[in-house]
């Protein structure tokens, strides 16, 4: 199985998820702005809620790369508790790409929100998540 790890993040919040999903992975996390070199059957794609939507730069990268991506993994964490699994889904509907219907979320710091979030336990949960959906691939 292939696998890459891409992420979008403002915070840094997702970023240090993505580093964790990577990890298990034995692969680096890389940004949304650095395109897929190569076919990856699962992509593990770290998007978080902003304004009720997934980033427009998230949503350009997936146009991008449609040709090289098998299957999109999502995880990430959001100050609303909100997951960009939805609107990620209806974006990858359009441009053909699978999605699994199974996604990892947890609650994201923000201003005075979710202080401490996402938390040791958070991105444990996540490496588990990961361990599985790339042991099902």
């Amino acid at each position: 199985m292939t696998a890459s790890v891409r992420y979008y993040t403002r915070s840094g919040n997702t970023k240090r998820m993505a580093e964790a999903a990577a990890e298990v992975l034995g692969l680096e996390a890389l940004t949304v702005e650095e395109d897929l070199s190569e076919k990856t059957e699962l992509l593990f794609l770290g998007s978080a809620m902003y304004a009720w939507n997934a980033d427009k730069s998230v949503v350009a990268f997936l146009s991008r790369n449609r040709e090289k991506i098998g299957k999109i993994v999502v995880f990430g964490s959001s100050a609303s508790g909100k997951s960009t699994h939805a609107k990620l889904a209806e974006c990858a509907e359009t441009l053909g790409i699978a999605i699994d219907p199974d996604y990892y979320s947890c609650p994201g710091h923000f201003l005075f929100m979710n202080k401490e979030r996402p938390n040791e336990a958070d991105l444990d949960a996540l490496k588990a998540f990961v361990k599985t959906k790339a042991a099902l691939s």
